[in-house]
């Protein structure tokens, strides 16, 4: 692999992991197209690449969570076991779908996300919880199952960790506080991430050295990130606005390159 693809695929990772750390759900989003336009990837072989370093990054991000006491496990457990059936699934049908419709349809995502986050507001309040209490009871546990299984099948078709996603459905299904459905969301973005890398393996749609120097950068990018998040967090707001348009301009870019798929241009 010539020394500049690796210093890109390094590069581009940092700057995922750096978002992640920075922003917290949804940095990840710009992780697949980059390794196709930057890296120069095939759709496939991006989507279980840039799953399994999406995957790599939450399980990261979990640990400190977990040190923290920000996981709820019964919970977590449930949401992440369900919904690893739903990514399976969804990786499977993934895979045997038209690499640019595909793309297309991410790029719809994309845009899903980039809107949620130029609306979203930082510092929201975490309630009270009386000792004792248990977010998995026999009432949540359908929610949480129902949640897990829809959320993982989106997570697996598009290759995303999918945080975006299962914090608000934890948030819907338990009614747990927002730092606690932060933190329990991980270890579903890591599950469905590491389902569906398994997945594009099988198939050999893993690029392997690419994977590792992301994976690398994104730690390096990632730990940069989180030292500036409570620096900037009076800023936050603005990052996340700046972040999200930038993510709607990458959308709006892939809609147009892969819109012939669908006959619109």
């Amino acid at each position: 692999m010539p020394l500049l693809e690796q210093l890109l695929a390094v590069l581009c990772g940092s700057f995922v992991g750096f978002a992640l750390g920075l922003l917290g759900g949804g940095g990840s989003i710009l992780a697949t197209p980059l390794l196709i336009y930057v890296i120069g990837l095939g759709p496939h072989q991006a989507i279980g690449t840039g799953a399994l370093a999406v995957s790599a990054s939450a399980f990261a991000n979990f640990a400190s969570h977990f040190r923290a006491g920000n996981v709820r496990w019964r919970s977590a457990g449930l949401f992440a076991a369900v919904g690893m059936l739903g990514a399976f699934i969804g990786s499977q049908l993934g895979k045997s779908f038209d690499g640019r419709k595909l793309l297309f349809l991410f790029a719809i995502l994309m845009i899903v996300v980039g809107v949620r986050m130029f609306r979203s507001t930082a510092g929201l309040p975490i309630q009270d919880v009386p000792a004792g209490f248990r977010f998995c009871n026999r009432r949540s546990i359908p929610k949480i199952a129902a949640s897990g299984l829809g959320v993982g099948l989106l997570s697996g078709f598009f290759g995303i960790g999918g945080g975006f996603l299962i914090v608000p459905a934890l948030l819907f299904s338990t009614g747990m506080p927002m730092l606690l459905a932060v933190g329990s969301s991980l270890l579903g973005v890591a599950a469905f991430g590491l389902t569906t890398a398994v997945n594009y393996a099988i198939s050999g749609l893993i690029d392997w050295p690419v994977a590792a120097e992301y994976i690398g950068g994104g730690i390096i990018g990632g730990w940069i990130g989180m030292q500036l998040a409570c620096r900037l967090s009076s800023r936050k707001t603005v990052l996340k606005r700046i972040f999200s348009s930038l993510v709607c301009i990458v959308a709006l870019y892939m809609l147009y390159e892969n819109a012939a798929v669908f006959h619109l241009v």
